[in-house]
């Protein structure tokens, strides 16, 4: 099989079902980083991206690529699935403003917490669980933009 800590190959852009898009269900510290006790660099930058966003603030899995110059969504949501149990995981989100699926919970206390902006589902929606109102919480990288400015992070999709 692998070596302790060696992940299975992957062939590019391929990932398991539960490493799209954030943590594993109970993956609070991540997997463990390499031998030497590193992260991969692009792991590290992923990672550095989720702990400059500010509280009340997302961007989604494209926009840390994107800030990044490197990857795509779906390596960013392998990172933050492999490591992000100890950053700020909930602050890096899917594109339309669902919550992880099996998350929701624990994701909507921290939005709740930090004043992420949220717009409520009616009660024909599936459980009743908000979305994160994307146009007026999503950050754009900017340290100046940390605030609610509707106007002050990206354009939506």
């Amino acid at each position: 099989m692998y070596a302790e800590g060696e992940l299975p190959p992957y062939a590019e852009g391929e990932l398991p079902s539960d490493a799209e898009g954030g943590l594993p269900p109970d993956a609070e510290g991540g997997l463990p980083p390499d031998a030497e006790g590193e992260l991969p660099p692009y792991a590290e930058a992923v990672l550095d991206v989720a702990d400059r966003i500010p509280p009340g603030r997302v961007m989604t899995y494209g926009d840390v690529a994107e800030w990044l110059g490197e990857g795509g969504p779906r390596q960013v949501g392998r990172v933050m699935s492999l490591y992000g149990g100890s950053a700020p995981w909930w602050r890096v989100v899917r594109a339309d403003g669902t919550l992880l699926p099996g998350h929701e919970l624990r994701a909507l206390g921290h939005y709740r917490d930090e004043g992420t902006p949220l717009r409520e589902r009616g009660p024909a929606a599936e459980g009743h669980v908000p979305r994160i109102d994307m146009r007026r919480a999503r950050w754009d990288g900017d340290p100046d933009g940390g605030d609610h400015d509707p106007d002050g992070g990206l354009a939506p999709e």
